[in-house]
């Protein structure tokens, strides 16, 4: 059996603001250590469920964020760009049994800790098909053509919340309690590291293939918080304006859906101006 995690940092133990979580940034060193406590406990949790590889994909920024010496030594790590699937690279090789989001977080637009879908600011709101997507959301469509679920989610409790609409019999687990943005009432590492091992070996139960799902076309619509945003991403084949500060375009597949996404916001990421947007 063999689990993959795709790691994000945002929904991780202790963090609530934006220098917890910027690489270099004053408290992200201290806060990669609750990152990776994190990932850690969630590793150790489904070798306790009898998996015999996880495979931790490193899904932050830089994606050069976790600790690979403080793993456990069973585990290997994925770390670095650039990947073909980004948040959930490693899936597509059809030998992962079941796939956890650790340290996830709510999407641009919905209320949750350091809410955002892919860019930090500038994007207002994603939709997949006519519903507001979080990364997670997106990156389960994604899994789901490879016929691999998701079988644990952890985060602030909106994102447990959100979770429940994209993987309703995943096990979840909320490291903190959301306040607003940038606040969050928090559990100590101590505490989710023994709640996420123990969440893990229940969710190994989980890990089980399934067929592939393909529920294409999908379409993907993009607002942003400025329209020259709009306008600059439409250099990417197949986005077009649908408002004044929205795209939209369409793909057959997840595969496709979520690479183009990347292309879209990697353009439009270059298009903000330091003080303006």
């Amino acid at each position: 059996m063999k689990i993959l995690i795709s790691a994000d940092m945002e929904g991780a133990t202790g963090v609530t603001w934006p220098e917890d979580v910027v690489p270099g940034a004053s408290q992200w060193e201290r806060c990669r250590h609750m990152f990776t406590s994190d990932v850690n406990a969630a590793a150790l949790g489904f070798y306790d469920g009898g998996a015999d590889q996880v495979l931790i994909n490193e899904a932050h920024w830089t994606m050069r964020n976790l600790l690979l010496e403080k793993l456990d030594a069973r585990a290997e790590m994925l770390t670095g760009r650039h990947k073909t699937l980004s948040m959930v690279e490693g899936v597509q090789h059809g030998d992962v049994d079941g796939i956890a989001f650790v340290g996830y977080h709510t999407g641009a637009g919905s209320e949750g800790v350091l809410a955002h879908t892919y860019l930090a600011n500038s994007i207002t709101g994603v939709w997949l098909n006519g519903i507001r997507a979080s990364e997670g959301l997106l990156n389960a469509h994604v899994v789901a053509e490879y016929g691999v679920p998701v079988i644990m989610v952890t985060g602030d409790d909106l994102t447990c919340v959100d979770a429940a609409g994209y993987a309703p019999d995943a096990v979840t687990v909320a490291v903190k309690d959301h306040v607003s943005r940038y606040a969050a009432v928090c559990r100590t590492p101590a505490r989710t590291a023994a709640d996420i091992r123990a969440a893990a070996k229940e969710a190994t139960a989980l890990a089980v293939r399934r067929d592939p799902v393909l529920g294409g076309p999908y379409t993907v619509e993009l607002e942003f918080d400025a329209e020259h945003l709009a306008l600059a991403a439409t250099v990417v084949p197949g986005a077009e304006r649908c408002g004044e500060r929205r795209v939209a375009y369409s793909s057959e597949t997840m595969y496709e859906g979520i690479r183009t996404f990347k292309a879209v916001t990697t353009v439009v990421s270059a298009a903000v101006e330091e003080q303006y947007g």
